[in-house]
């Protein structure tokens, strides 16, 4: 019963995050506009299915009481609930997710470019921050327990992370149908095909060995 009023309580809250110039996504000029995911017409977001073929289940998921697998080298799930999973949310301008965290646990710095993220904790304890833009770049942070509700503004790097013993549980709601998530570490030494040695090495300001040792972790 916990977990469903907290995720009632996250739906109203990503409801709000959306309303009039607040969401990040086109505004409604109809009831709904249900994702066609077949069609092959490209728009910013989604093209609408026909009225006459939209049934409930456009509306519906199932499985946000479901634990994610924390077992990887970051100790952390996230269960998106988006417009991929639920194509009512075409242009609605809101998701959510679950995120879990093993103990000791990281939700690792990233952003959401199209989105603000306000996050509860249902389980657990959390250490959460975000870095505001140059040239400031100061870190905001807060130690988070259960019932506690922290807000991520849109496009700022943040991360959570389980500084606990016990497993920890959260539930964000986002202002987009599709918030997006770049990982910053991913991106600059992950990335396809990869940032040349000598650039990140600069940017860094590190030998190009450390830069080898890094991009081997990803």
């Amino acid at each position: 019963m916990a977990i469903r009023m907290a995720i009632l309580a996250a739906a109203l809250l990503a409801l709000a995050l959306s309303h009039g110039a607040m969401a990040s996504d086109p505004s409604l000029l109809q009831d709904f506009c249900v994702a066609d995911k077949l069609s092959q017409v490209r728009v910013n977001g989604l093209a609408c299915k026909d009225a006459k073929d939209i049934v409930a289940e456009n509306f519906f998921f199932s499985g946000l009481h479901m634990a994610g697998n924390t077992s990887n080298r970051q100790g952390a799930a996230v269960t998106a609930v988006n417009v991929a999973q639920i194509p009512g949310l075409n242009t609605m301008g809101i998701s959510l997710v679950r995120i879990d965290y093993a103990p000791y646990g990281l939700n690792p710095h990233h952003t959401h470019p199209r989105s603000t993220e306000i996050l509860t904790v249902l389980e657990g304890s959390l250490y959460v921050g975000f870095v505001t833009s140059n040239p400031d770049n100061k870190m905001f942070t807060k130690v988070l327990h259960k019932g506690d509700v922290f807000v991520f503004p849109k496009g700022l790097i943040h991360f959570q992370f389980n500084y606990g013993p016990t497993p920890a549980v959260v539930l964000a709601a986002l202002s987009s149908q599709n918030p997006g998530v770049i990982t910053i570490a991913n991106s600059v030494f992950g990335s396809t095909p990869s940032i040349p040695n000598a650039i990140l090495a600069k940017a860094f300001q590190v030998e190009k060995e450390t830069v080898d040792m890094m991009q081997a972790q990803f």
